[in-house]
Order: C-alpha cells, then sequence, then structure tokens
C-alpha cells in the first residue's frame, strides 16, 4: 500500500510506482509543503514532485519527471520522461510536454497547449545581472498553440492562440494567433488554417 505524507493530498484511484518523490521538501520559502494531485493519476518511476504544488485530475508522468515548488496546473496534464517544470509557473488544461523539456520559472501555458521533446524556455533577460532575480518572467504559450521539436522560447514571449511553431525555432518575440512561423530568429510565414495536409487524410489540419 502506498504511504504518503499527511501534507499530500492524492485523489481517487491514483496509480503511483514505487522510486516517486511527493512533497519533497523545497529549499527555498516558508510553509511551502502541501501537494495536493486530483484523481486516477499515473505517477511513473522517478518522478519527483516538490511541496506547494496543485495539480488537478487525470495527471500522467513519464519516469523522471521533476515538478518544482508553487506550480498551479490544470487537469488532462500529461508530461514525458526527463522533463523538468521549475517552480512558479501556470499551466492549464489538456496540456501536453513531451520529453527532455525544460519549463523555466514563471512561465504560462495555456489550456491544450503542445510542447514537442527537447522544447527549452527562458527566463532571464540579463543573466548574471544583480537585479536579474526581480525581473525574471518565462513566457506565455496561449490556448491551444503548438511548439515545435528543440524549440528555444526567450523570456516574456507570448505566443499566441493556435500558433504553429516549427522545429528548431527560436522565438525572440511575439508571435500573433494563428501564426505559422519558424527560423532562427522565429519570423511569421502564414496562416496555419491555410495549411494544407500532404497525406490526403484531410483537406486542412488546423482549419478552425
Amino acid at each position: 500500500m502506498l504511504k504518503v505524507k499527511p501534507t499530500v493530498l492524492l485523489g481517487k484511484d491514483c496509480e503511483v510506482d514505487v522510486g516517486v518523490l511527493l512533497g519533497y521538501p523545497p529549499a527555498r520559502g516558508e510553509n511551502i509543503d502541501k501537494v495536493i494531485i486530483g484523481d486516477a493519476a499515473r505517477i511513473r518511476s522517478g518522478t519527483v514532485i516538490y511541496g506547494g504544488v496543485t495539480i488537478g485530475k487525470y495527471l500522467q508522468t513519464g519516469h523522471n519527471v521533476v515538478i518544482r515548488e508553487e506550480n498551479v496546473i490544470g487537469d488532462n496534464f500529461s508530461i514525458w520522461n526527463n522533463s523538468v517544470i521549475d517552480y512558479g509557473c501556470s499551466i492549464g488544461n489538456g496540456v501536453k510536454i513531451h520529453c527532455n523539456c525544460y519549463i523555466a520559472q514563471f512561465t504560462t501555458i495555456e489550456d491544450n497547449a503542445f510542447l514537442a521533446p527537447g522544447v527549452t524556455i527562458a527566463n532571464d533577460l540579463h543573466p548574471g545581472c544583480a537585479f536579474s532575480s526581480k525581473c525574471m518572467r518565462g513566457p506565455h504559450i496561449h490556448k491551444g498553440a503548438q511548439i515545435g521539436v528543440n524549440v528555444t522560447i526567450v523570456p516574456f514571449v507570448h505566443i499566441g492562440e493556435n500558433c504553429l511553431i516549427g522545429a528548431g525555432s527560436v522565438v525572440t518575440k511575439d508571435v500573433p494567433p494563428y501564426s505559422l512561423a519558424y527560423g532562427n530568429p522565429a519570423r511569421v510565414v502564414g496562416d496555419v488554417r491555410d495549411l494544407t495536409c500532404t497525406t490526403g487524410l484531410t483537406d486542412r489540419p488546423y482549419k478552425s
């Protein structure tokens, strides 16, 4: 039978592997201890969830996932092997984060966004500056945005609703809703609603 700390509140029908740590004590802050996880979670071995985290129903983790303190995460959240969410993030419902991703502190990810393997998010405009900790903020990824493999996103950037960011891009400025953008630096090259499907399975894969 799974034994958890009194400060860890698990919903019904959760499945937690051996080798999972729930309520790991943060080194920073005070009174950050409670972990709340909703019903029907599936938490795989190697996962570490720090104290001070709230996650909704139907959580799915891969192996060796780290979720730091002061994160608020919605329902139907999936995060796959070897990905890290640093502290102080806000993540909506239906978000999927693939393998080997890093989500920096103070990032916002809205409902139904998807991050492909290797996405890296930054939050420090002036690394090494004495004041950098006072102005840290990650990007804001809006509802339904799709972020491709090995994309890097710099601090403060907004990626608009239902955008598609191509693989390997470096996003350095805001991307308007429904944009197709790629490159280094990423540039808007079209509207995702105009894209056609080359497989013939559908006419327009991103039509609204």
